[in-house]
């Protein structure tokens, strides 16, 4: 055999499944380098909560803020989790002496005084949790409009920016007490992330109960606008049918783009870094970018469809 024969015998096929992923991958890098949005002017506000653990609601909440800083945007994450892991993965400071979110909800503090600056990004804020926020709940019983503190405070620090907000995203924790009732208030839009496994759609309804509920007796407005798919694997049925079956019950909610099982997303938070900015070529990084994307240009058709509505009335 000639030494070429011998060359072209060992060199990687193109069609395998490693090539088409490292092809779809560099595609979509591009397409991304290509994007160009446009921010819609006024501030959204969404919470994002599942009542089930582990689907990657904290990770989800760090990701898409980074990347829809990354886009441009001026993005604040409220970490209103005692366990504080979202400003952990923003890389903030959160010891029990720093000011935090706590000091806002209970002894008044405004926002401004407690939100730090990410190192990742000059547009990417966090107002950390700290230890103290674990008896939160317990001292929020006894404060007067407890269930709208953080809307109170929210609504003033809008109000202050000379530069608006793109996006406030509240980062609750896995369970409906007072906290994440705050956020429910505060919010005009509900984020939820699931996990693409076996009973993905668990605790859903009684999330949709909830929802139901504060519409009724403390936020109208309210209401589930965004369903991401995460921990997705395309080798598996499971997956697909989980998505499937999701989609089926939730079109217009659910993004297309769907979040890969990603051993750098897994890492990125160890570091203290969002996966954005630990490996922004990983295809987490990409994932999460895309779906910022699609969170963005939603807000532009919705502003859209609404100034439409308003031309027809005129």
């Amino acid at each position: 055999m000639k030494q070429s024969e011998k060359a072209a015998s060992f060199a990687l096929p193109d069609d395998t499944p490693l090539a088409r992923e490292l092809a779809d991958l560099s595609a979509r890098r591009r397409a991304l380098a290509a994007v160009e949005v446009e921010f819609p002017g006024h501030t959204r506000v969404m919470t994002i909560s599942n009542q089930k653990g582990g689907v990657g609601k904290t990770t989800t909440t760090v990701n898409i803020a980074a990347a829809l800083a990354s886009l441009g945007g001026r993005v604040l994450v409220i970490d209103l989790d005692p366990q504080g892991n979202a400003s952990t993965a923003l890389g903030i400071p959160h010891s029990a002496d720093t000011p935090s979110i706590y000091d806002v909800l209970i002894d008044g503090f405004p926002i401004s005084d407690v939100v730090q600056t990410s190192p990742e990004s000059d547009r990417l804020f966090c107002a950390p949790s700290n230890i103290h926020l674990a008896g939160a709940e317990i001292e929020l019983v006894t404060q007067v409009a407890r269930e709208q503190r953080l809307k109170t405070a929210i609504d003033e620090y809008v109000r202050e920016q000379e530069t608006p907000l793109d996006f406030i995203l509240i980062d609750c924790p896995p369970s409906l007490g007072l906290l994440t009732i705050n956020a429910f208030t505060a919010a005009e839009e509900v984020f939820l992330p699931i996990q693409c496994e076996y009973y993905a759609l668990e605790g859903l309804s009684q999330l949709l109960g909830n929802v139901k509920m504060i519409q009724k007796h403390l936020n109208p407005k309210l209401h589930l606008s965004t369903i991401l798919l995460t921990m997705y694997d395309g080798r598996t049925k499971l997956a697909q049918q989980v998505a499937d079956e999701v989609r089926s019950h939730f079109a217009d909610e659910v993004l297309q783009t769907m979040i890969p099982r990603s051993v750098r997303i897994s890492e990125a938070p160890s570091f203290g870094q969002t996966v954005i900015a630990y490996d922004g070529n990983s295809a987490g990084a990409i994932a999460y970018r895309e779906a910022a994307v699609e969170i963005v240009r939603r807000s532009q058709n919705d502003a859209g469809a609404a100034a439409g509505d308003t031309g027809e009335e005129a």
